[in-house]
């Protein structure tokens, strides 16, 4: 395999992990002679992500119909810094804020785990000692060692927001929309920590309309400064609340799949499609629900087999 080869492999890879985890079904890459290739849908259609691998090195192309909302979110996801300018979203990192991040939206399996984390100049100084940076950078193992010395310090005022699968499907219900859902879980992240420290700022992760979040926040959080910004795991409260965030989805899989004595896997590819069918026959219905995010399009596939 050639560099330029083996550096297309590792970035359809990190392109498939992120827009996952931004709640978009996506196929299993497939390789052909000259790129890799993902389809990425929603409820609307359908778009093609593909890495060329060639002598000159490796080109990103994303395939599908421009006038849809999901090739420009997912443009926006992919091509990012080049579609618009980001220096109105860059602010300097606030000197005390809290941070949120959230894991699992992209798993069909298991739950959605939003963190917060706050911190002044001292604990900046303290997580980054840690290790701590963007948890997609980081290894699970990296993420386990980390995410247990954050816990360990008695000077760090965290907070997990952890909806088990029964939970989630219960409030998409009620909700209707995953971007209603996370801005609820985001503010309660937040004003969980406003119980204990006062922060002015706020930074999330952009994940929609900054009043999914606002409108959520109760009166603790109603002077709250609040920044939504593409790429906020650079900051390092961010950073921090990704990578407890990830470890807790992590234990959750670990966890089942041990109790169930079957690999439980992560996003929503065929091979998540094969396992929950799987539990589906053997175990019903009922236990499947407990389990998946039953809103995914995995749900009526399995269904109509």
């Amino acid at each position: 395999m050639s560099n330029f080869e083996n550096s297309a492999a590792k970035l359809i890879k990190e392109y498939s992990r992120t827009i996952q985890e931004k709640g978009y079904s996506i196929s299993t890459p497939v390789k052909s002679k000259y790129n890799y290739q993902i389809d990425i849908s929603d409820r609307e259609g359908r778009v093609a992500l593909l890495i060329y691998f060639g002598k000159k090195g490796n080109k990103v192309v994303l395939q599908g119909n421009k006038e849809l909302n999901l090739y420009r979110k997912i443009s926006d996801i992919v091509f990012g810094e080049k579609l618009f300018d980001l220096q109105s979203e860059k602010i300097s990192e606030p000197e005390i804020y809290i941070g949120t991040d959230e894991s699992g939206k992209g798993d069909y399996f298991g739950p959605l785990v939003v963190a917060s984390v706050f911190v002044d100049r001292e604990m900046k100084k303290k997580l980054l000692m840690l290790g701590v940076k963007d948890s997609k950078q980081l290894s699970d193992t990296a993420i386990t060692g980390i995410a247990k010395r954050i816990r360990a310090m008695n000077d760090c005022i965290f907070n997990l927001v952890i909806i088990n699968p029964e939970k989630y499907n219960f409030l998409y219900t009620k909700m209707q929309n995953v971007n209603r859902l996370l801005g609820w879980a985001h503010a309660k992240a937040l004003e969980n920590i406003l119980e204990i420290k006062i922060a002015p700022e706020a930074i999330s992760d952009k994940f929609g309309d900054e009043k999914f979040i606002s409108t959520s926040l109760q009166s603790k959080g109603r002077n709250l400064h609040l920044h939504q910004v593409t790429k906020a795991e650079r900051y390092t409260a961010v950073a921090a609340a990704s990578i407890l965030a990830r470890d807790a989805v992590n234990k959750w899989f670990d966890k089942t799949s041990r109790e169930m004595k079957i690999l439980i896997p992560k996003g929503a590819s065929a091979a998540v499609e094969e396992t929950a069918f799987k539990i589906k026959s053997e175990m019903g219905d009922n236990k499947l629900s407990k389990l998946v995010k039953l809103h995914f399009k995995t749900t009526k596939k399995i269904l109509n087999r």
